[in-house]
Order: C-alpha cells, then sequence, then structure tokens
C-alpha cells in the first residue's frame, strides 16, 4: 500500500457499537466510501464492509420469496436493498478487436451460440447464470493474430468506451455514498475468450513471444481506455480486475510461468492505476494460495474472493497476508446453501471473530456469489447477524 499505516492502525474503539436492530445508525456512521476506502488503504474503518454477487436467476427466484421488485417488476438491484457497500459503475469497454460485433449462429429457448469479435464462438444460457461453453476459436496462431487482430487494436480506443454511462452511473452511485468502482478483464481472460484454453496453454509453453506481444497491446489498449475514462468520465473511488487463475485444487499454470508472462502487466497496470491514486482489488476464482506471493508483491490492495471449495482457507491466508491486502469474500458459500439459521449463525460469527482475533481488514461475503440454493430469509439472517457482530 503507497504510504499508508500498518494493519495495526485499524484500531478498535470502545466507543463504537453496531446493533443490529438499528440500521438507521448504522447508515448515519462512516458512509460505504468512508468504510472500504479506510479498508483498503489501511487507515480507520469503524465496521466490516459487506458485498456480494447474487446470480440474476437468484433475485428472480427471491423475488417471489419476498425480495422487492422496482416499478418495471424486475427485482431491486442488490447493492441498494442490501445496503452493499460497494458498487459497480461501469468500465467495461469493448475490448475485442472487432469493435461492437456480436453474431448469433444458434439459438433456442434455452441457450444461444454466439461469435464474438475475437471470432471465438462460445455457447451461453440465455436464462441462467454461468460460463460459456466453449465451442470454437479462430484465433489459433500467433500469424492470424498478427494478420487480422493485432492491427484493429492500435485504432481508435475512443470508440470503445461508454462515456456516457459511465459517468452517469459514477455519479448516481458517489451521490449516494458508495464506494464506487470501474471493472474489466484483462489480458488472462481475455486470451481465454479469444484464443481457448487449449492453444493458450500450450503457446505459454511453445510460442511465449506470442503470449509476451498478446499482453504488451492489450496492457496499452486498456491503460488508453481507462486514461479516457477517467479524464472524461471522471473517477471512480477505485479498480476491480477479474482474472480467474484457478480452478479445484490449482492454478491453470505454475507460478513460475504466471511471474514470467503475466504478471509483469499485472504490475504495469496496477502502478498506472495507484498513479490515480486508485486502489485495486483482485478477483481471482479458484486454488490462488499458490500465486498470494506473486498477487502480494505486484502491490494488489483487496484480494476476492478465496473460494473455500475450491481449498483456500481465509484464516490460512489471513494469517500470511492480512498486512498486505484487505480481504474481500471469503465465507463458504455452502453455509449460506444449507438454509439453516443455526448454522449460518455459527459460522459467520466463526468468520467474523476469527479474521477480528487477527485483526484483518475484511469485507463480508461469500466465497464467490449467491446462487439459486439459497433461500432469500436465510441471506437476510446472515446479514443481521452480520450486522450484529461486524463493528471494530
Amino acid at each position: 500500500m503507497r504510504g499508508g499505516p500498518a494493519r495495526d492502525g485499524l484500531r478498535k474503539r470502545d466507543e463504537v457499537r453496531w446493533p443490529g436492530e438499528d440500521l438507521e445508525r448504522i447508515l448515519n456512521m462512516q458512509n460505504s466510501r468512508e468504510v472500504i476506502d479506510g479498508l483498503l488503504r489501511k487507515t480507520y474503518a469503524e465496521r466490516m464492509g459487506v458485498t456480494d454477487s447474487p446470480w440474476a436467476d437468484t433475485l428472480r427466484k427471491w423475488t417471489g420469496q419476498g425480495y422487492p421488485k422496482n416499478a418495471e417488476g424486475n427485482p431491486v438491484e442488490a447493492h441498494e436493498h442490501f445496503h452493499y457497500d460497494m458498487a459497480g459503475c461501469g468500465g467495461w469497454f469493448d475490448w475485442h478487436p472487432h469493435i461492437g460485433f456480436s453474431e448469433v449462429l444458434e439459438e433456442t429457448e434455452e441457450w444461444k451460440v454466439m461469435k464474438n469479435g475475437s471470432g471465438a464462438v462460445l455457447k451461453w444460457w440465455k436464462d441462467k447464470s454461468g460460463t460459456p461453453e466453449h465451442i470454437d476459436f479462430r484465433m489459433s496462431d500467433r500469424k492470424i493474430w498478427e494478420r487480422d487482430y493485432r492491427p484493429l487494436l492500435l485504432e481508435s480506443p475512443e470508440k470503445r468506451v461508454n462515456l456516457e454511462a459511465a459517468k452517469e452511473n459514477l455519479n448516481k452511485r458517489k451521490k449516494e455514498g458508495y464506494w464506487t468502482f470501474f471493472g474489466h478483464l484483462f489480458i488472462w481472460e481475455g486470451m481465454r475468450q479469444s484464443m481457448g484454453d487449449y492453444v493458450m496453454y500450450t503457446s505459454l509453453i511453445t510460442d511465449p513471444d506470442w503470449i509476451h506481444d498478446y499482453n504488451r497491446v492489450y496492457t496499452d489498449l486498456y491503460m488508453q481506455c481507462y486514461r479516457i475514462l477517467f479524464e472524461r468520465a471522471g473517477l471512480p473511488d477505485g479498480i476491480w480486475m477479474y482474472e480467474d487463475l484457478g480452478y479445484k485444487g490449482n492454478l491453470f499454470c505454475s507460478p513460475k510461468t504466471l511471474e514470467e508472462l503475466i504478471f509483469p502487466y499485472y504490475k504495469e497496470v496496477v502502478e498506472f492505476f495507484h498513479g490515480y491514486d486508485l486502489p485495486v482489488v483482485l478477483h481471482t476464482c479458484g486454488y490462488t494460495e499458490p500465486a498470494l506471493d506473486l498477487i502480494a508483491q505486484t502491490g494488489f490492495d483487496g484480494l476476492h474472493p478465496m473460494e473455500a471449495k475450491a481449498g483456500n482457507d481465509i484464516f490460512r491466508i489471513a494469517d500470511r497476508y492480512a498486512d498486505i491486502f484487505a480481504l474481500v469474500g471469503g465465507l463458504d458459500v455452502r453455509v449460506f446453501e444449507t438454509n439453516d439459521k443455526e448454522r449460518i449463525r455459527k459460522e459467520v460469527v466463526r468468520y467474523i471473530q476469527g479474521l477480528k482475533d487477527r485483526n484483518v481488514r475484511w469485507v463480508f461475503g461469500s466465497d464467490h456469489s449467491l446462487s439459486t440454493n439459497i433461500d432469500y430469509d436465510a441471506y437476510v439472517y446472515a446479514l443481521e447477524v452480520y450486522r450484529e457482530h461486524g463493528a471494530y
């Protein structure tokens, strides 16, 4: 962290209380922006933060269990209803070589097969949350990249950015007191959605020069697009970078490969954001503990989501890295999925107390997102327990 005090700057104050039944009082203490800013910058926060990501189909299920709808009959936004502290405000510019390209190749009532602007064909559920099935990838070697795609990425970054939406969302959420952020994928996820897993993983070994060239071009493009966003739409309070580096039980490649081919570009873009005094949260799914030394050395300010079901242990991570990161999420979502309030209380209190005992800067949340296995009242109860115990 840039020039901030050590984590013992997050001091407990006897006068701070946070009763779960007094939400209005809670909201009149530090606002969301102040809480998250304090956690990420290692200054003072009165309480643990809170954020999460209910699936769209989870929210639709919950509307039948008492979750409110807006005037159009759709579920209200989760961060508004649950008083989350973080609010995304855009930043998802078009990163594909062919700007604005999307072609439906096949469609049924349940799914559609689409070609994106990088030449990749992916199969998406229409009414379910989930990652796409990989069907086909045209960017199958370096010659195709250099001839058909690379030149397009050197042109017109301003055409890729939705300035109006970003500016409108940013101004609205700032006025409401949220900690605002822009978020996007970066080079690792970009390669997977451009080359596909097989070509990407083999090229890490057989053609590292291509990987470096891809990452160089895209790092430059991302910084150009973000510069446009910052200068014309405004500065958020921070950045989220979405890069899934692991699966259950392991990383997708060795730490050595990440260190040589991927993390130099992470470091460059994190330093770019820090140049605007913006903290950066890294979202990385799967088992990522073997990469945490690299992540720490790169300068990230927050880490999400530390998936328990993939093998991560938030307490083990806290013991080693709490001086470096604010931890976001990490609470085993399978606890919520039991819908057993007694167990939910026990586990939420265990997580909160265990992290307090380690003086951890924590944003309460699940270890990824909230599935349709969770009932609305069970999740509301989990938040009530958090509010009873979340004051530092």
